[in-house]
């Protein structure tokens, strides 16, 4: 093959074991020589173990040559996201704060990848408890955008967006309660779905948090889907067991047609949209539009209440939680993420109560606004990277989630949404477009995403490594 084995797709490598055109571990050797090239400028990985990914992969080649790959992802390198558990590995949230502990058992996306006979290259990195747009750390090196090293690949799945971006191999997944896997998706020009919650078990369980794959393209997301949307006991809110044809999510463009789509400009909080992204979807809704979609202009129906009262509480549950550490290690918690908790120490039980409400107004007020369309489309985030070492777009511990006013409430609402690339600025960063759908219909979020992938305009190439 001429493309390099690091930038061959899941389907595409998949295919190669099967015709034994090539094998688990030249693809492995080869991934693991581009991350050595990469990793010095963009620190994306934790526990980067060839030794343990070469293992993996011999097994995986038995098994090709004897005709019983374990499943549709046997032998293909992947990654996890940090908090995402790995029987036996340590899981420090991002923070330099947490005592590090090998955790007991895989969490339930781990252990279906590995029943899958997935390659586990290395996990990745993520900032202080998930809680930042940002691959700032206390514990990790910071994680950097490899479009632009001086940017954020956005966060908290920093380095698991980084990672895709520059091609370490084609299967990744991340974790999202805000917009965790679509910010950095949209900022590193990658796919990811977040599903509907409960359709990939998680543990722990938590209100709005889902985890969900980071690809280059649709198709392979559809493939991870196939294997992680399986029913977990251990997952609380695990949707029951349904057969999806996750592979028809192969469309032609014609699926856009008579589709009634709305167009969300405005999140009705948070940060303005910057022009060149409401060109870049402006444009998107054209092509969706020429394609026989009917789309609609929406009007914004987030509040700046709602996004003041879930940061409020998160606030709440992070000085709580905090309020467990001992003096010693609570100092090394990230100093902005320390700031932004302690700033709750004065709120009242109604105040507390107040902000909890919100995240119900915000679910019924995004359920009623998408019922009358098939899809609504938007921006994934008002604003293009901030610089690498922000801690958030606006790098202001009292106005932490500006950015997300666009993603959060498909957490709250449990509807399914995806990024997609849908441009670049002037200065060459990529663009991201948020597509969502109803409630449970998280095949029909892929086959529109796919659709799209289809129509939209051609793609630059991806980032390489400096040669320096």
């Amino acid at each position: 093959m001429s493309q390099a084995l690091n930038e061959l797709t899941a389907r595409e490598l998949v295919e190669a074991y099967r015709d034994r055109a090539l094998s688990p571990v030249e693809v492995t050797q080869a991934v693991l020589a581009h991350v050595e090239r990469w990793e010095p400028h963009l620190q994306a990985t934790y526990l980067l173990r060839p030794e343990s990914a070469l293992e993996q992969a011999r097994a995986s080649e038995t098994r090709w040559r004897n005709g019983s790959p374990l499943g549709p992802l046997d032998g293909v390198p992947t990654t996890i996201k940090e908090n995402i558990a790995t029987r036996g590995d340590p899981l420090p949230a991002g923070t330099a704060a947490v005592e590090l502990r090998p955790a007991p058992a895989d969490a339930p996306p781990s252990a279906r990848l590995k029943e899958s006979g997935a390659v586990i290259v290395s996990k990745t990195t993520m900032p202080d408890y998930g809680m930042l747009s940002s691959g700032l750390s206390s514990f990790h090196t910071l994680a950097r955008n490899p479009w632009d090293l001086s940017k954020t690949p956005g966060g908290s799945s920093a380095g698991a967006g980084a990672a895709a971006a520059a091609g370490y191999g084609p299967l990744h997944i991340g974790t999202d309660i805000g917009g965790s896997l679509r910010l950095p998706a949209g900022w590193c020009g990658i796919f990811t779905l977040k599903p509907s919650l409960g359709r990939i078990p998680i543990d722990p369980p938590y209100m709005g948090r889902s985890a969900g794959p980071m690809t280059r393209t649709v198709g392979d997301a559809a493939l991870m889907m196939e294997v992680l949307a399986l029913p977990d006991a251990r997952d609380s809110m695990s949707l029951p067991a349904q057969d999806i044809a996750w592979s028809s999510s192969e469309v032609a463009v014609d699926f856009l047609k008579g589709l009634r789509i709305g167009l969300l400009l405005d999140a009705g909080c948070g940060l303005a949209v910057e022009p060149e992204i409401k060109a870049a979807i402006e444009n998107a809704a054209r092509l969706f539009e020429q394609a026989g979609a009917i789309v609609e202009p929406m009007q914004p129906f987030m509040s700046q209440a709602m996004l003041d009262g879930m940061d409020h509480l998160w606030r709440m549950r992070s000085l709580v939680d905090m309020s467990t550490l001992p003096p010693e290690r609570r100092a090394k918690v990230l100093p902005y993420i320390l700031q932004w908790a302690e700033s709750a120490a004065g709120f009242s039980g109604e105040h507390v109560f107040r902000a909890l409400s919100q995240f119900h107004a915000t679910r019924v007020a995004s359920v009623d606004a998408c019922a009358k369309y098939d899809y609504v489309i938007s921006p994934v985030s008002p604003n293009m990277p901030a610089p690498a070492d922000h801690a958030s777009p606006t790098n202001d511990p009292l106005r932490p989630l500006e950015h997300i006013g666009f993603t959060v409430p498909y957490n709250m609402s449990e509807q399914p949404a995806s990024s997609i690339n849908c441009g670049y600025s002037a200065a060459g960063l990529p663009i991201g477009l948020q597509i969502a759908g109803q409630r449970f219909d998280d095949l029909g979020v892929l086959k529109v995403s796919r659709a799209f992938e289809l129509i939209r305009e051609p793609q630059r190439a991806w980032p390489q490594p400096p040669k320096n």
